[in-house]
């Protein structure tokens, strides 16, 4: 008996499962006639350019953080055009341009985004990541993943001292803060899912002036209002200032409005300032409010017993943000949203989709996590991750988030000890960062923060970076911006 398969085109029956395509060059495989012809020469090629121009050149300290070239100059140097097909060749010098243009994040002196670095064992776990290119949300098509997304989750949880809690990756921090708001909305008001906003009062959030702006992004998708994101003072340091949530809540709720969540941030994005956890959740559970941490970037340092007391009194919060590829140093993307109440992701988001989530499987239908997400499809986050941790195990992840802590306090040492490093005209570090990225020698942030002009941000993430890159950043700020 033979199986005919078509698409409709011109389809080869008897068992041939074809596209209608003859002889030529489809999808970057070699057609001869209707037998593909098992030739990986191209991947071979790319595999070894990713390593030699990708891999290790980012990690060499003296090949340039960037080759950076303006828009204009840029559209001319790399072939963006898709209209006709390309042999392999000429496939591969684009790549190649690809990777020179491109932003080496993984390099060690690369200190401009929340993010960085570059582990052998977690790039090995994206490849094979997108390699085998499933779908995260049940465990019919992802077996693997589905149980290590929870053995990973629930280690999560449990430095965070959520014992019995639910948790899911997410794509970002910001999208994790959003669960956080909606979760918590459910909580206190589940008939928002059916009815929408006219079921509600008038909400609104509390959470500190140095805050992410995704706060606001998300209050604003879910109907809540920018407006109703109540900025409370922080002090001197950046952190959020308890008696000012309690001065809020009281004011808010004798003009009618209904506080329902405070967000306090462990690691702010400018200052790096971890918010009191501990006083906050007492306030929250005086008014019966949802406590939120957002510790996308802060997250990490649970993982260090020198660390950890920064977020002191996180099993009190509701729920978590924390990014694994910020200061853990994993690939992007790498974020979980976490709560300690067990049964809330899935009545919040779930649609009860019959063709996906059917309840008679012959598997134990608990391991489809899909529905506790807002998405359908779901990208496998937890693999480069997980390759990461078994490389290093738990003493050896703690030892490198010491190292980072250990690297900034040696730079903010480094410059009070040296002459000339204060800050001056407001000019001064957006012109010392032009002048480092057309260099390439590095890239750090800069930013302003309230009365304070611009000052260089640094971005502490990589975890192989070290004390002779304190100094590098350092002796190559005062050489680039010497003569200003």
């Amino acid at each position: 008996m033979s199986t005919k398969i078509t698409n409709g085109m011109n389809g080869h029956t008897n068992g041939h499962l074809t596209n209608g395509y003859s002889n030529g060059h489809c999808n970057g495989v070699k057609i001869n006639g209707n037998v593909p012809e098992n030739d990986n020469q191209f991947l071979d090629e790319l595999y070894d350019m990713m390593i030699k121009e990708g891999f290790e050149k980012s990690r060499d300290r003296n090949t340039k953080v960037v080759e950076f070239k303006h828009p204009k100059e840029l559209k001319q140097l790399i072939d963006l055009e898709v209209n006709k097909p390309t042999d392999d060749d000429r496939l591969l010098n684009i790549c190649k341009d690809i990777i020179k243009y491109s932003v080496r994040t993984g390099h060690p002196r690369f200190f401009n985004q929340l993010f960085g670095g570059l582990d052998q064992y977690s790039l090995g776990g994206a490849w094979l990541t997108e390699t085998l290119n499933t779908s995260q949300y049940t465990y019919e098509v992802s077996p693997v993943f589905t149980l290590m997304e929870k053995a990973i989750l629930t280690k999560m949880m449990g430095y965070a001292g959520f014992k019995d809690g639910d948790a899911i990756f997410c794509p970002g921090g910001s999208i994790a803060n959003m669960y956080a708001l909606n979760v918590a909305r459910y909580k206190f008001f589940p008939d928002v899912k059916r009815l929408g906003m006219q079921a509600l009062p008038k909400l609104c959030i509390l959470t500190s002036e140095k805050c992410h702006y995704s706060i606001k992004k998300a209050a604003s998708v879910l109907g809540i209002g920018m407006d109703n994101v109540i900025p409370v003072k922080a002090d001197e340091f950046g952190k959020l200032i308890p008696a000012e949530v309690e001065a809020n809540i009281l004011r808010l709720q004798s003009e009618g409005r209904r506080p329902y969540l405070v967000n306090v941030t462990a690691g702010t994005t400018v200052l790096g300032a971890y918010d009191p956890i501990e006083p906050i959740a007492d306030i929250c559970q005086k008014y019966g409010l949802w406590l939120h941490v957002d510790g996308a970037w802060g997250g990490g340092a649970l993982i260090s017993r020198k660390t950890r007391h920064l977020l002191k009194g996180i099993e009190r919060a509701d729920s978590l943000t924390w990014n694994p590829h910020k200061m853990m140093g994993a690939p992007l993307q790498a974020a979980a949203f976490m709560t300690k109440h067990k049964d809330l992701l899935a009545p919040c988001h779930s649609a009860n989709a019959s063709y996906l989530f059917q309840q008679d499987k012959f598997y134990d239908v608990s391991y489809d996590t899909g529905d506790k997400s807002i998405q359908c499809g779901r990208k496998v986050d937890v693999l480069k991750l997980w390759m990461m941790w078994k490389s290093r195990g738990d003493l050896g992840f703690e030892k490198d988030i010491d190292n980072l802590f250990d690297c900034a306090r040696y730079l903010a040492q480094k410059v009070r000890d040296t002459d000339g490093f204060r800050l001056v005209l407001e000019n001064v570090a957006p012109k010392i960062k032009e002048r480092m990225t057309m260099n390439g020698s590095m890239l750090v942030g800069y930013q302003p923060d309230g009365d304070r002009v611009n000052f260089f941000r640094m971005i502490i993430s990589n975890l192989e970076i070290t004390h002779e890159d304190m100094d590098f950043v350092v002796n190559e700020i005062d050489r680039l911006g010497r003569d200003l």
